[in-house]
């Protein structure tokens, strides 16, 4: 009974020493795994609030741009309608005011009525004359100067702003880059140019003052230059690299119209054709036999013959004309 005992408290007097010896081990070990899990909860926590403050930002981004394309898509509905003719002079290039351009056209309206008196022409001709010259003609004439200025400004545009992208990653801003092109293009873009940069001399934001510049170019082209620095401006990135990629657009739009045009040339050769046999045929027969054809233009009914065939030439020519009209 005597060793059984003195077996206990042996055995209970070494557990007592081991465990006196491995406590403070085991609770150091404790504390490490502790503290481990905390900093392994707080890293997961950290880089959760970092994935949820990245999406959050690209959230605001996307919901910046729609909101700027939507902002620019009504604006850009509202300029679809007419111009006023002030907005017109000032898209052909013209460096007259509202009130000479009337003069012009009534010079013009005055001068072609002369000639068709001079020619013995009837008076309802006369009068026709008359309004052709005042109103068809300088409208055509400053539709004309629209589509040539827009036409040349689409040439030398992407030379532009690949000269502006140089420019921004050569360390210099886009201000600088901009005041370049108001310098040194060539027409219309260097006027265009001047014009935004008075426009930030005024206070006016570049890229409110480069949307502008679709209100005297009225072509899609340059109103992407305005909407590229507006959606860089509030969703960030990489100004030359947009820049780069508008213009290599802007080629690639004109290879493509390039394209559409040469495939169309056969059928406007063949809509000039037929257009034009019915006034080649009755001149050679006024050459062969002049007294065939003067009754259409010495009778009353000959006269509204000749307006009936010109009306209807005319249509014909216009629905040609937009059957060939490709947008790119």
């Amino acid at each position: 009974m005597t060793t059984l005992l003195f077996v206990l408290l042996t055995a209970f007097a070494v557990a007592c020493v081991a465990y006196a010896v491995l406590l403070p081990s085991l609770q150091k070990e404790a504390a490490i795994e502790k503290r481990m899990q905390s900093s392994g909860l707080r890293s997961r926590d950290k880089s959760g609030r970092q994935t949820l403050d990245k999406s959050k930002e690209s959230e605001r981004r996307k919901k910046n741009v729609q909101e700027t394309l939507k902002d620019l898509e009504q604006r850009q509905n509202v300029d679809k309608q007419k111009p006023p003719l002030k907005v017109q002079i000032r898209q052909a290039g013209l460096d007259v005011d509202v009130r000479k351009f009337y003069m012009f056209s009534i010079l013009a309206g005055c001068a072609l009525a002369l000639i068709a008196f001079v020619l013995r022409a009837p008076l309802y001709a006369v009068g026709g004359a008359l309004i052709v010259g005042s109103l068809g003609v300088p409208r055509w004439y400053l539709k004309r100067r629209v589509k040539k200025r827009i036409k040349a400004f689409l040439n030398e545009f992407p030379n532009a702003l690949e000269i502006i992208v140089r420019a921004v990653r050569s360390g210099l801003p886009i201000n600088d880059g901009v005041r370049l092109i108001a310098v040194e293009a060539k027409e219309p873009v260097k006027t265009e140019f001047r014009r935004i940069v008075e426009a930030q001399q005024m206070g006016m934001p570049l890229p409110e003052a480069a949307l502008k510049m679709s209100e005297t170019i009225p072509c899609p082209e340059a109103n992407f230059f305005g909407i590229v620095l507006q959606i860089q401006q509030q969703a960030g990135g990489s100004l030359s690299e947009a820049l780069g990629n508008l213009a290599k657009v802007l080629r690639e739009r004109k290879k493509m119209l390039a394209k559409v045009q040469a495939m169309s040339m056969e059928a406007k050769a063949s809509g000039g054709i037929i257009g034009s046999l019915p006034i080649l045929v009755g001149l050679a027969v006024y050459v062969m036999t002049p007294d065939y054809l003067m009754p259409l233009f010495t009778t009353t009914t000959g006269n509204l013959i000749l307006a009936g065939a010109a009306t209807w030439m005319g249509i014909g020519i216009f629905v040609m004309r937009a059957m060939m009209d490709f947008e790119v």
